[in-house]
């Protein structure tokens, strides 16, 4: 209060009133909040909380302004606020030490009924809680009733639509449903997924309308692939390759990757080339179109390297045996 607006906890509280009566008094919803209240004195928040709702504020809100609560004094904070007053209670957290999501379940858990929230988290410094984020948190908390609350499938399209109009990107490990919030590279990870997604994941992409319209854009964005991406993404893009082919493919992919850097777009591109020339003398069908001839050289040469390698891992493996 001394270094921003300057007045004493009596002003406040008179004042409030005040504006809390004018505004009850022509038929209107109020919501009063306090700022910084995690290093605000406790008795002096409740105080004024306990007036203001005393004379019919339908909501009273709680800000960690500067980013300083831990879960744990969120809780005793927003627990003991629930015993002083009946309206509604609203929190507003700030992420500058990554704690805005996981003190907004937090809050909701202790008594709070709103928790404020932007589109990709956007907000002072390091932002507030992403909308994504504590969907997808309570999702897995009580999926039927977000489901029942929430249409999932227009997140990502919310997301696109506000990152456009106020120029920036969003995030590749942006939640749910995030550029790679569906991307596995372990191979036991990648292995599990194809019986049961669930597995690895605990929220289905079908209900994070994380729809895939890119096969390499799902499944290859981490880095290079292993057989069980390609065979992900051959199956995805309608093309049937035995386990032999597979393997074939993504030695390709590998190959090509140490000759340029690849845009997502290429892999589709390169496992259609492999398919298509599958059976025939020779490859009638470039990797990539506009390789200069050095690429193509190098590009052999990586193959031949990969060929080697591969023949010696399996001789080591017969000699161990």
């Amino acid at each position: 209060m001394q270094h921003s607006h300057g007045k004493d906890l009596a002003y406040i509280t008179r004042t409030a009133i005040e504006v809390i009566q004018f505004v009850k008094a022509q038929g209107k919803e109020i919501h009063f909040s306090s700022e910084d209240s995690f290093r605000s004195n406790l008795v002096d928040l409740l105080s004024v909380y306990s007036a203001v709702d005393g004379v019919g504020v339908d909501r009273v809100g709680i800000a960690d302004t500067v980013c300083v609560a831990t879960p744990s004094e969120v809780s005793e904070l927003v627990r003991t606020l629930r015993g002083v007053v009946g309206c509604d209670i609203e929190c507003y957290f700030h992420n500058d030490t990554g704690c805005a999501i996981a003190n907004s379940l937090m809050a909701l858990e202790s008594g709070a009924t709103h928790v404020d929230t932007s589109v990709l988290g956007i907000g002072e410094r390091n932002g507030i809680p992403s909308l994504g984020g504590v969907l997808a948190r309570m999702l897995t908390i009580d999926r039927d009733y977000v489901l029942s609350k929430y249409n999932l499938t227009k997140l990502k399209a919310l997301k696109d639509l506000v990152a456009t109009a106020v120029e920036v990107n969003i995030p590749f490990n942006d939640i749910v449903p995030g550029y790679c919030a569906f991307t596995h590279k372990a191979g036991i990870h990648a292995k599990a997924i194809l019986a049961i997604p669930a597995t690895y994941e605990a929220i289905d992409r079908e209900t994070s309308a994380c729809s895939v319209t890119s096969t390499s854009q799902a499944d290859l964005r981490a880095g290079t692939p292993s057989n069980q991406d390609s065979f992900l993404l051959g199956g995805q893009l309608g093309l049937i390759m035995t386990d032999s082919h597979i393997k074939g493919c993504t030695a390709k992919i590998k190959a090509m990757a140490d000759v340029r850097k690849l845009a997502v777009e290429d892999i589709d591109t390169i496992i259609r080339s492999f398919f298509d020339n599958l059976g025939g003398p020779n490859e009638e069908h470039p990797v990539l179109e506009n390789m200069t001839t050095q690429e193509k050289k190098l590009l052999a040469r990586k193959e031949m390297d990969f060929v080697w390698t591969q023949k010696n891992c399996r001789r080591g493996k017969s000699y161990n045996n």
